[in-house]
């Protein structure tokens, strides 16, 4: 199922960034086999809210359809192992600090030796190259260096992180679209090679429009809130009982907003005649806006918007947007039943075929769950899984 298919991948990845990744990859049919530490497994096993029976809700939401097993990278044996499952993989992730793999020995130079074909995708906090390389990273220090952070907020207020992991979780899309490039390039060559992104590129990716300025003219853009600094009115408005985005980006939005609010007079108001006029006074206009649209609900102007086709939608928190009809039309809720934690949500693949159907049945390993099936796929009797346990290479479940 799922266009990916075919593809194996061997996942080192934990807490965020490289468990994104690799759940879009197994969403779209890949077989991902999750390597965990031993003896307590991925870190985000750990964080809160924890379900009934002790499983971490953090860790299910990121690491659905993918098989699990324990491996001591820290043991000859458990480094043997993970050898073997390499042999013969498409792809494995890592997104530990540069240099922690090849102080195991099993760097990229080292493993594409023993397979050609593999894709090394590495997730760092600053990239293989630079200045920054070998300086660990996470989401934090990734919206503060990429220049997130310097424009997110109001004016006047200090840095405010986007309330999302933006940059652990753009860098695991990342990751996923350079896997997919560099595995369509494979079936053509046969060969393998190395991905590599970081927390830090993929902040940078978020400010396409900001650098679109500076690049121009210089110009650093300031903090605005919900504000856009191409064009007015096209931010957040109160009304009685909450808050509505409108988005009247160009002339033909604006005076369809003014039609609505019955407010003819804006129209030949020479302070917002045209989209520059009304950003160079957007203080005003906003004002305005604001005494008319505090007047009604939410709900009342959205039916009032909808009619004439203006673009305008709610600020919903998590859980209305969750339960949101256009959300579970989109299959964006899926269910898996966890062994454990019983029945489970999380979030569904953001992306839709024509062909191929999504994978969305399996839930998130219990550490150790998959160990003797996948070490027996790789060619372990069941005596030898019994030793690796034995000198605690592997953890897995009982038989």
């Amino acid at each position: 199922m799922g266009p990916l298919n075919g593809m194996k991948v061997v996942e080192l990845a934990h807490i965020m960034s490289g468990p994104v990744c690799g759940m879009m990859l197994a969403d779209m049919g890949a077989d991902v086999v999750k390597v965990e530490k031993v003896p307590d497994g991925d870190d985000s096993r750990r964080f809160s809210p924890i379900l009934p029976g002790g499983e971490s809700a953090s860790f299910m939401i990121v690491n659905r359809n993918k098989r699990g097993i324990g491996l001591n990278l820290k043991s000859e044996s458990g480094r043997g192992v993970l050898k073997r499952l390499l042999a013969d993989a498409d792809v494995v992730t890592e997104n530990y600090r540069a240099g922690t793999m090849e102080k195991f020995g099993l760097g990229y130079d080292t493993l594409k030796v023993i397979n050609p074909g593999l894709i090394y995708c590495a997730i760092s906090g600053f990239g293989r190259t630079g200045p920054f390389s070998e300086k660990g990273g996470f989401d934090l220090i990734a919206q503060g260096m990429s220049g997130m952070m310097s424009m997110t907020g109001e004016e006047g207020r200090e840095p405010v992180k986007a309330g999302s992991p933006v940059a652990d979780i753009n860098s695991g899309i990342l990751a996923a679209l350079g896997i997919a490039a560099a595995y369509a390039q494979k079936l053509r060559t046969g060969r393998g090679q190395m991905v590599d992104t970081s927390l830090f590129e993929a902040g940078l990716q978020q400010m396409y429009w900001p650098a679109a300025s500076y690049l121009a003219d210089g110009t650093l853009l300031p903090k605005m809130g919900s504000a856009n600094s191409t064009s007015a009115p096209y931010q957040v408005f109160k009304t009685s009982d909450g808050w509505i985005n409108i988005g009247a980006a160009n002339q033909s939005n604006y005076e369809r907003l003014l039609e609505v609010l019955n407010a003819p007079q804006l129209a030949t108001d020479s302070r917002f005649e045209t989209n520059a006029l009304r950003l160079a006074h957007r203080d005003e206009l906003v004002a305005i806006l604001n005494e008319i649209l505090v007047r009604r609900t939410t709900a009342d102007w959205m039916t009032r918007f909808d009619e004439i086709g203006l673009p305008a939608g709610p600020v919903l928190d998590i859980a209305a947007a969750l339960a949101h009809p256009q959300t579970i039309a989109r299959d964006m809720i899926v269910e898996t039943e966890h062994p454990v934690a019983g029945k489970v949500r999380g979030l569904g693949l953001p992306i839709h075929f024509s062909e191929g159907e999504r994978t969305g049945s399996r839930p998130a390993p219990l550490l150790g769950q998959h160990t003797r099936e996948v070490l027996r796929e790789a060619g372990y009797t069941a005596d030898e899984v019994d030793r690796l346990i034995e000198e605690k290479a592997v953890i897995a479940l009982a038989k």
